[in-house]
């Protein structure tokens, strides 16, 4: 009877494994977004929405910036521009994921004028390696966005080869707002004397560029005193109240 009884459950596990192995053969990508769903790593403990790694070209320093170790997001210099990745703590990105190989995979930076870029090499691991559903057999140049599987750890890969950009200055009624008070109304007092300095060397400037008027005559044409009351009046109607 119990003989029976396992045989019967045999045959029904591995018909469930051929179904399964079938719908794997035709929609492998369902179950990469099932084990995608699985690798997510809960907000309550982590704080990690995703895991990524992203392939960083500034100037002539080349690195990866990931979330693969511990979860936690880190910068990775490698002199050799080659970061493995693997269970064993030797890996340049060490995992905790059973079905990672010891050494599975490497993200390798080629420089060459002809396929330079960031590739994915896979190490032969037992429960292979993926990008966007597909199986890696040999060196594979990775894309901006790409989703990568390594045994059931998945995660998307980035790439930024563009030079920072300059934003433009923020406009003072902006960095107004922004301002905190510190210890006290003096602290306070001394930012806000600060910015209306900068709004009066902004004046003067803008005075200087009309043909006219002449900026320095006028300030020479003062005396001492006039040009005091103007500088109280120009700061009095300037200051902010007390509350910001």
């Amino acid at each position: 009877m119990i003989a029976e009884f396992s045989e019967n459950e045999l045959e029904k596990r591995l018909s469930l494994y051929q179904v399964f192995l079938k719908l794997y053969e035709h929609h492998s990508s369902f179950l990469d977004e099932i084990l995608q769903l699985e690798n997510l790593p809960q907000p309550s403990s982590t704080g990690v929405q995703g895991c990524y790694l992203q392939g960083v070209i500034d100037g002539s320093a080349v690195y990866v910036i990931t979330n693969l170790c511990e979860s936690k997001t880190q910068t990775l210099l490698q002199p050799q521009y080659i970061w493995t990745i693997g269970r064993d703590r030797t890996c340049g990105i060490c995992v905790c994921d059973k079905r990672v190989s010891r050494r599975h995979a490497a993200i390798q930076y080629i420089e060459n004028a002809d396929y330079s870029g960031f590739y994915l090499v896979d190490f032969s691991s037992t429960n292979g390696t993926f990008v966007n559903g597909e199986p890696v057999y040999r060196p594979i140049k990775l894309q901006d966005g790409d989703h990568i599987r390594l045994g059931s750890m998945t995660f998307s890969f980035y790439m930024n080869l563009t030079p920072p950009q300059v934003l433009p200055r923020v406009a003072v009624e902006l960095l107004m707002q922004l301002v905190t008070r510190k210890s006290g109304d003096g602290d306070e007092a001394q930012i806000n004397r600060k910015v209306s300095l900068e709004n009066l060397d902004n004046t003067l400037e803008a005075l200087r560029e009309i043909p006219i008027i002449n900026s320095e005559e006028i300030a020479v044409s003062l005396s001492q005193k006039q040009q005091s009351e103007i500088l109280d009046n120009f700061f009095s109607k300037q200051m902010p109240s007390n509350s910001i």
